[in-house]
């Protein structure tokens, strides 16, 4: 017998991906439809990432707290799980940046700057005021120019928001840095749960103003990006051909569950306890590098996810017609590179961390909105990355000698039930 399920409900349970589906297909017909009058449709996307902007900084402020109070890494380790994230990272957006620089995606479809704003205007007077009103940072409306109705927006959201920790007590700092990220968190899911509409409405602006011409260019982004996130892989399998005893297609054999499991689910943080089972029971790495990987590196290693940020920023640039300068192109490693960091236990982090990329070059992140289209597919395929990232940190942090036998023993394999993880998700 089937459960009668409130329209809420439905759309809460309905996985995100196949919402954003129904809404790039619907925003096509609506497109079709009203032609030019199909314009005003970008403002719920205007919207959605208005509120992004708003919560990325804050958001990314408290992961990266959370995750330097809760990791857990044995004194000597440090320096080198430092520098081990760090050239990976950095090799990953370089990667990044040179394929989108040869392919240049953006080159196949020109917007003006002035395109968002022109559909904007077409938008009815009181809706373009109340946006007008929506925060564009958290402690923007607490500012001497801050507008009343700010103020009142940011005080309901983190009222409701604050509802469900009202009782949680507060003995440590890690404790009010935990409220703080859940607070944030929960306002973040609030703003995920409208992102179909936003896609609904730029779908629908784009084709009726534009025709399909920008989603050539949307699809050779899609190819550039993965071409970038190959070329990456390849990366990591050399570096633990060369650097750590397991051979790759042996660690690709044994890694495999996890793999598929962050692709289907597009979350490493889900994913988190099957990469370690797998690294140890597989594998058969020791239980200090599987454990730093896959449960401490987690919280740091976004490789997949800095890669896709930098070429996203590259390919705005040039759908605008911005030759960005050599320093330009610097500044958005530096910003994909602290961003990532702070991606771990964010949902949908490459669209909240990206307007950090965007804002530190000058690119108007209202273009964002474009991405929504294929973003739920490139996510998938970027959490697989990431995945593969913490496992290619646990094999070099392994070394080249396999450990005794007798330390890879399946009482030693299993201890990860009985182990708290401290981590927050991480997508």
């Amino acid at each position: 017998m089937l459960e009668n399920r409130s329209p809420a409900r439905w759309w809460t349970e309905t996985p995100l991906y196949l919402r954003i589906i129904g809404a790039l297909v619907l925003g096509v017909v609506v497109g079709l439809l009203l032609g030019k009058n199909a314009a005003a449709l970008a403002t719920p996307a205007k919207l959605i990432l208005r509120l992004l902007g708003a919560v990325a900084a804050p958001l990314i402020l408290f992961a990266i707290v959370r995750a330097f109070l809760h990791a857990r890494i044995e004194r000597g380790t440090a320096p080198k799980l430092a520098r081990l994230l760090l050239l990976n990272t950095t090799v990953a957006i370089l990667i990044g940046m040179a394929v989108a620089n040869l392919i240049r995606p953006g080159d196949h479809a020109q917007l003006t700057p002035h395109e968002t704003h022109a559909a904007a205007k077409g938008a009815a007077d009181p809706l373009t005021q109340f946006l007008d009103n929506v925060p564009k940072s958290v402690l923007g409306p607490l500012t001497d120019d801050g507008k009343v109705l700010s103020v009142i927006l940011l005080a309901i959201a983190f009222g409701l928001a604050l509802r469900r920790s009202r009782d949680t007590p507060v003995r440590t700092i890690a404790d009010l840095v935990d409220v703080g990220f859940n607070t944030m968190l929960t306002i973040l899911h609030w703003i995920i749960q409208v992102i179909p509409f936003g896609v609904f409405g730029i779908v629908a602006s784009i084709v009726g103003t534009k025709g399909f011409s920008d989603f050539k260019a949307l699809g050779i982004f899609v190819i550039t990006v993965l071409v970038a996130l190959g070329l990456h892989t390849a990366y990591y399998l050399i570096r633990i051909r060369l650097w750590s005893w397991p051979r790759p297609l042996y660690v690709l054999r044994g890694m495999r569950d996890a793999l598929v499991m962050a692709f289907s689910t597009a979350s490493s943080t889900a994913t988190m306890p099957v990469t370690y089972a797998r690294l140890r029971d597989n594998v058969k790495l020791r239980e200090q590098s599987a454990s730093l990987g896959a449960l401490v590196g987690a919280n740091f290693n976004n490789d997949g996810t800095a890669l896709y940020e930098a070429v996203s920023a590259l390919f705005i640039a040039q759908m605008l017609g911005m030759e960005l300068t050599l320093t330009q192109q610097l500044m958005v490693v530096l910003t994909s590179i602290a961003a990532s960091v702070g991606a771990a236990g964010i949902p949908e982090a490459g669209l909240v961390t990206m307007t950090l990329v965007f804002k530190a070059v000058g690119l108007p992140v209202e273009y964002i909105a474009i991405l929504l289209t294929v973003d739920w597919f490139l996510d998938r395929c970027r959490t697989t990355v990431n995945v593969l990232g913490d496992i290619n940190v646990s094999c070099l942090l392994d070394g080249q000698t396999p450990a005794p036998a007798a330390s890879t023993s399946s009482s030693m394999a299993h201890n990860l039930n009985n182990e708290a993880i401290p981590l927050g998700d991480k997508p």
